[in-house]
């Protein structure tokens, strides 16, 4: 009985946590851009500080009627939106937020799980574009595929640097391990899983695929209602398991003072600096040219994917 209310009561904090940090994330962006770029509109939505603004967007996708083009694949469309969310979710079960038993399930090999996961969900971008039967939205799912498979080497050898300086492919072991000192030692690491991570969310400045100047809006230009609204919670999930994930490999997770009872606020406190680093990148930096994108990844991410690595393989054998 009392391992079933166990489970019962993780899966619930997980899915609280699905539902409200996305929110939470989407409601700062909102409000950061607000205050970084004059927007007064999202300041006075409700007053104080615009506190109904998530709720008017809310209200207005619901009321958005539901269009499925006629010449459109009708039951890839309409999966492409849950096939973009749902792996955040799966994500979320392995990730650990404090010391014990803080994870809702530990697995061996939790890296390879988290990042083969995360990246099932950009099919949903590429389902999406190929099935909208509109020639930007097949544009915007080939620039998608495109990325994917440029920025997922890096972004996967920079997990295995710290796999190999902890001994483990398990998320908890590599907590169990961590010194403060890996902060410098993994720092190029730290900074090609970031962004790489951020590629492949197609955040600016790596949002060629959506590039509404350009291409409409991508693979989701056919896309309206509470679709399109899964489309934007899917991204802003991601900015969560993003953070988390860079929170965890990279910056010690829940280490800090008083570890074991306020694990989780360490924990917690990583992420939301991480995420809000995404959202200033998003106001600060111009969009990058698709032939930029490629450039980045193969010809400076690799390579220092590659010396970080060898870093580590340096720092194993004298250590």
């Amino acid at each position: 009985m009392m391992d079933a209310l166990d489970v019962t009561v993780r899966i619930v904090a997980v899915f609280l946590a699905f539902l409200l940090l996305p929110l939470l994330v989407g409601q700062t962006e909102h409000k950061v851009m607000a205050h970084m770029q004059g927007r007064v509109g999202p300041m006075y939505a409700g007053g104080f500080h615009g506190w109904a603004q998530l709720v008017a967007d809310g209200v207005k996708f619901a009321q958005k009627e539901d269009v499925v083009p006629d010449g459109a694949d009708r039951r890839v469309f309409q999966l492409a939106p849950a096939l973009a969310l749902i792996p955040y979710l799966l994500v979320l079960v392995a990730i650990p937020v404090a010391p014990g038993r803080g994870v809702v399930q530990a697995l061996d090999a939790g890296i390879f799980f988290v990042l083969a996961v995360m990246g099932v969900g950009i099919l949903g971008s590429l389902m999406g574009g190929w099935a909208s039967a509109n020639k930007f939205s097949l544009l915007g799912g080939l620039r998608t595929a495109a990325q994917l498979m440029a920025y997922e080497l890096p972004m996967l050898l920079a997990a295995a640097s710290v796999a190999m300086a902890a001994g483990t492919l398990s998320l908890p072991g590599i907590l169990g391990v961590w010194e403060w000192w890996w902060l410098p030692w993994q720092l190029v690491g730290g900074v090609v899983f970031f962004t790489a991570g951020l590629a492949e969310l197609q955040r600016p400045p790596f949002d060629a695929p959506i590039a509404d100047s350009e291409i409409i809006f991508g693979a989701y230009t056919e896309y309206t209602g509470l679709r399109f609204a899964l489309f934007l919670l899917a991204e802003y999930a991601g900015i969560v398991v993003l953070s988390a994930l860079t929170a965890v490999l990279f910056l010690g997770g829940w280490h800090g003072p008083s570890a074991d009872g306020l694990g989780w606020l360490w924990m917690l406190l990583k992420t939301g600096v991480l995420a809000f680093g995404v959202i200033w990148l998003r106001v600060s930096y111009p969009r990058l040219r698709e032939d930029q994108i490629q450039r980045l990844a193969w010809t400076a991410l690799v390579p220092l994917a590659l010396f970080q690595i060898a870093l580590t393989g340096v720092v194993k054998v004298v250590m």
